[in-house]
Parts: structure tokens; sequence; C-alpha cells
């Protein structure tokens, strides 16, 4: 019964954050929503920042766990690579949580959300650093700095995908993946 409550909070309060978010958010509203007292959320959780510290951590695992599934050992380094940010940047606009959490970030500039922002991308730099020195030790790209390499790779994927439709035809995943191998990995492959 206690894990069953504790699951029923997270998801109220995922709920919650997710159509008001987090500022606009209370321990009342998820209370309310989890059909429990407000005593029972403090059993699990000290205060709202916790809760959301569960919340996150949750889906950066789920993020996690989305751009793994897109690696397929049969392809290359670079069409794995531009398939786990392609998954990892789907998920990130298409889950109803991040999408609140972009807006209030960029309409408010509440600073829990702004740290969780740096944390999901932390996230995912981590994630595709960890690929970058796979990759060089299987001899698949030269030596680089993995940490340096993800960045650009992440900040060159969100500029083609975000920014390029902002006034452009917005580019299909093959137009993607044929400018990343243009711009990133002819200069990086073996």
């Amino acid at each position: 019964m206690v894990v069953d409550r504790k699951k029923l909070i997270i998801d109220a309060a995922t709920k919650s954050f997710s159509l008001f978010g987090y500022k606009a958010t209370t321990i009342d509203q998820v209370a309310k929503l989890a059909n429990v007292g407000k005593g029972t959320i403090y059993t699990f959780f000290k205060n709202k920042e916790e809760l959301f510290d569960e919340i996150i951590h949750r889906l950066i695992k789920e993020m996690k766990e989305t751009a793994d599934a897109s690696i397929d050992p049969a392809l290359s380094f670079y069409e794995n690579v531009h398939r786990t940010l392609y998954s990892i940047l789907r998920f990130r606009k298409e889950h109803q949580l991040t999408i609140k959490l972009f807006q209030e970030e960029k309409d408010i500039g509440t600073l829990a959300v702004i740290d969780v922002m740096e944390k999901l991308e932390h996230a995912i730099l981590n994630y595709i650093a960890e690929q970058v020195k796979t990759a060089i030790g299987k001899g698949e790209i030269k030596e680089c700095d993995p940490e340096l390499t993800a960045f650009i790779m992440l900040k060159l994927y969100i500029s083609l995908i975000f920014d390029w439709e902002k006034k452009r035809k917005p580019l299909d995943k093959e137009q993607i993946l044929k400018l990343f191998e243009l711009y990133i990995f002819k200069g990086l492959s073996v």
C-alpha cells in the first residue's frame, strides 16, 4: 500500500507540473489530484522541491531508456548518434512535462526550472559524451574531447531541428543526417 500511495503522489505531481508548471503547482493541488492528505505526501517527500527532483530523476531515466532503445549495433556511430539525438529531442518535444518546463523557463525564468533544464541538458551531454568515448575506443572516430564534441553535436542538432525551422521549411531526418555527416563526421571519421 505504501508504494501505491507514493506512485499516486508522483503521478499526480507529474500531472500538476505538466499542466500548471513548477511555480503554480502546490502540495495542496497534488494532494487533491492524488486523493491523499497533505500529510501523506510529507511522509514521502519533505517539500515540493524534493518531489519535483524525484520526478525529474525519473524523467531523465526514461529519456536515457528512450535513447538506448534507439541504438542499433549494426549501424555506424554517426547513424546511431543521429538516431539517439533525434529520439531524445523528440522525447523532449512530445513529453508534456518538458514542454511545460521549457515554456516556464522561457516565460517566467523560475530558478528551480532553470536548474532542472540544466540537469536535463547535462544528462544528455553526459550520455552523448559516453557514446563518443565508446566510438573512440572502438576506433570509429578520431581522438577528440568527448565533452566538447557532445556539446557541439547537441547544439548543432538542436539548431538544425528547432532554430532552422523558425523561419524556414523544416528539415527531414535524412537531411539532418546528411548535414550531420557533412559538418561533424567527415572531420571525425577514421
